[in-house]
Parts: C-alpha cells; structure tokens; sequence
C-alpha cells in the first residue's frame, strides 16, 4: 500500500529536523514526503530543501488548513498520513497505521503523547492529555498529529475547513462521525509533541481552541457544562449555599483525580508530586477560564461572520 506522509510547518527551529530524522527511522517508510512551509525564516526551509526526495511547497501565509489541504492535493498516493512537522514519530508510527488502513479502516486514529521536559510540562500534560488507557475508540476524536486515512473519505467530507483557522481536524472528524466512516483506534501509532512551555503560551494554546469551538459550533453541550458549573459555583458563593459548594466541590475532586494520578505517573519524585497535587487543579481552572473565554469570543465572532 502507498502512502504519501504530509505536513505543514512555519517557523519550527531545530524541531523540523529532528521530525524529519524520525520520518527517517520508520520501520514502514513513506513512498514521498510533501510539506507546505507558510512562510518560515528561521533556517526551517534549509532544512527542508536539503532533505532528499521531499516536495516542499512554499507558500508564504498559509496557514496549518490551507497547507494541509495543499498537500493532500499535491499527494501522489491514495492513503494520505498527516503529522505536523514538529512533532516526533515513534518507530512504528507510519506501519502501524498503514497496517490499520489494510485491515479495512477508512480513518487510522493514531495517539498523541506529550513530551515533558520539566515539572510544568507534567502538570499542562496531566490536565489536558489523557493516557492511551483512558481512550475508547468509539468516541474518540484523533489529532491531526496522528492520522491517516483514504483520500476518497477526506474528500467525501470536504476536506479540511480553510474557514475554520484553528479546530479543523476536530471538525473533520465530526463530518466523519456522522458519515459513519470506519474510524479505528491504533494505540500503539504514537506522534509526540511538545507542551507549551509558559502560562501565557498555554492561555492562548486553550483559548484559542475554544474560540475554534465557537466559530465551527463544536461542542455546545460541553461548553454549556462548563459554564453551568462555573455559575451554579459563583451562586454558592454569594448566596452562602453550603450543600450546593460541598456538592461541586466533590465533583471538582473526582474530576481532579485521574489527573492528579497522571502527575504523579510522570513525576515520581515525592517533593514533585507534593506540588503536581496543588498545581494540577490550578492548571484546571486556569485552562477552564481560557476555555471559557475563547468560547464567548468564538461565539461573538461567529455572530459577526454570519452579519456579514
């Protein structure tokens, strides 16, 4: 089976190389390699240019849909695997999908697992990415990192959405969904990536995404928990409701939990557990806030486009 690999990138450093070796150190090599740069100035193109047998596409201003889509029609190959371009590939990552795809799926659901680098890291990784145990096949919404798929369901559903400049694998996969299209799980077709390394970094990492959410109306029903629970919270307080704060802070706890545990996976120091169990909830409501607002200004956005 062939497989064309595609990626965009723009202005990834020393990232893209290190991507590039670990396409490189596939057990199941892609038949070709195209990458649509948007714009890079940072030595991304040289390294890019001096790779052997990559399409590079060079389009200043594309952004992460436009390139995509850029690539996937300039791919030769049917079976089209997507990675960004600052990730790392696990070995067996392009194998274990291809191998997927043979056995009848029309959607290959690699996972994403973060690289962590420090105390930080673990915590933003622990609040935000689940662990390959906790991922059920039938509702999962795979990443854009760690995809393949045949070309005919990507253009039975449109492709990726240009109007849509942050969430369009999310919404990919929803079209796919409510077509029915053969998704399957393939847990051990790993792509890492990296964690935004500051609050501010991550504050923009969530709101966005939320905003994404507002524009494309993606997850109303998810958005509207958040913000009932954020409310009935704020109601508490004021009126002195004892029973109301016990009962969410008991579900704060539970939902804090299985986080916590992940911390503690990757953290296995007692000193750094000790500051994972107070950092980990922070980082929650801190990305919950984020969420929240990116979410409004999606939704005020979206009024605005449709006004127009």
């Amino acid at each position: 089976m062939e497989v064309s690999l595609v990626s965009t990138v723009r202005d990834a450093g020393p990232a893209v190389r290190e991507f590039l070796d670990s396409v490189a150190a596939q057990t199941h090599l892609p038949d070709e390699i195209v990458v649509v740069d948007g714009g890079s100035t940072d030595g991304t193109l040289d390294a890019l240019r001096s790779w052997p047998g990559l399409t590079l596409i060079e389009q200043p201003g594309a952004n992460i849909v436009t390139g995509r889509n850029i690539a996937i029609r300039a791919a030769k190959h049917d079976v089209i695997a997507v990675s960004d371009a600052d990730c790392l590939l696990d070995p067996a990552w392009l194998e274990r999908l291809v191998e997927s795809i043979e056995r009848g799926a029309d959607v290959a659901m690699g996972l994403t697992r973060p690289v962590v680098t420090g105390r930080f890291e673990a915590c933003a990784a622990a609040v935000a990415v689940p662990e390959p145990s906790e991922i059920r096949e039938h509702r999962f919404m795979p990443s854009s990192r760690s995809i393949a798929f045949r070309r005919e369901v990507y253009e039975e559903a449109g492709g990726y959405p240009e109007w849509l400049d942050v969430g369009e694998d999310m919404y990919l996969d929803h079209r796919w969904r409510e077509r029915g299209v053969r998704m399957n799980l393939v847990r051990d077709a790993v792509a890492y990536w990296r964690i935004r390394p500051t609050l501010a970094a991550t504050w923009r990492q969530y709101f966005r995404y939320a905003w994404g959410d507002g524009i494309a109306a993606m997850h109303p029903e998810r958005h509207a928990l958040r913000f009932g629970v954020f409310a009935a919270a704020a109601a508490g307080i004021a009126l002195r409701r004892r029973w109301l704060l016990a009962v969410l802070a008991g579900g704060a706890a539970a939902y804090a939990a299985p986080r916590i545990r992940r911390a503690f996976h990757a953290l296995p120091g007692s000193r750094d557990r000790a500051v994972a169990a107070v950092a980990v909830p922070a980082l929650m409501g801190f990305i919950e806030a984020a969420k929240m607002a990116g979410y409004v200004a999606g939704l005020r956005d979206r009024v605005r486009r449709n006004a127009r």
